[in-house]
């Protein structure tokens, strides 16, 4: 069953015995490339064309992935540029893609400036997660309007293979499965690092037992009062 969208203010990411488990993802590319459409088609499956100014909204689900219910959260990003050959990237945009969990990456494949950001982005993104373990998914969008392309989708899954990342051609407003594929790909792979991280997370949050420095501790004083009564003894 699918929920309506559900606007959350961006911050703390709750108590962390919060069930189900969070995954945080952020959508970033160029203006106008149907970040928007493409986050609300998959939190509503519904298509709206027209959108205003991004504002940066934090939107947030529910989602079932491999039998476990997780709590998605998804970053909608204002469009980037590339300025003198660099990208510009404020602070709020960094603090966004060092928040996520996992990125998708989304041009439109009607405007090939979109596509020349995409490797732009990517390192960006490589060099605020140095571990290289942030999944990324580049999508690309439009694909109904090929009388108006300027990138062939086979650009966009060269680019992708070359980066490392997985590329699915999208048409927001025509289909729902590669955009719903997209996401629940980045879900399942967040989920796997999650699990397989959380017995180490586990071990560290657990209070520890006291260990040999209290026990150490204790025997000191003891040993300190035997031979304070041996001393006692000895005087008499």
């Amino acid at each position: 069953s699918m929920c309506t969208i559900a606007e959350c203010a961006p911050g703390g990411d709750g108590p962390a015995t919060a069930r189900p488990r969070l995954v945080k993802i952020a959508v970033m590319g160029g203006s106008g490339v149907g970040k928007t459409a493409l986050v609300v088609r998959f939190l509503t499956r519904r298509f709206i064309g027209d959108y205003e100014r991004n504002a940066g909204n934090l939107y947030s689900r529910h989602i079932q992935v491999d039998g476990e219910m997780l709590a998605i959260q998804v970053q909608d990003t204002p469009g980037v540029q590339i300025h003198e050959h660099s990208l510009d990237c404020n602070e709020q945009l960094n603090r966004c893609i060092r928040w996520a969990d996992a990125l998708v990456i989304v041009f439109s494949i009607t405007d090939y400036k979109s596509f020349e950001l995409l490797s732009h982005l990517y390192h960006h993104v490589r060099q605020l997660h140095p571990g290289n373990m942030v999944p990324v998914v580049i999508v690309a969008n439009k694909a109904d309007l090929l009388h108006i392309k300027e990138v062939e989708p086979q650009q966009g899954l060269q680019l992708a293979n070359m980066l490392g990342c997985t590329f699915y051609e999208v048409s927001v407003s025509e289909n729902y499965n590669n955009v719903f594929n997209a996401f629940h790909l980045l879900c399942k792979e967040v989920n796997k690092q999650q699990i397989t991280s959380t017995p180490e997370r586990k071990r560290t949050s657990l209070i520890p037992r006291p260990k040999s420095p209290n026990m150490q501790d204790l025997k000191r004083r003891f040993k300190q009062a035997l031979s304070a009564k041996v001393r006692t003894v000895t005087s008499v």
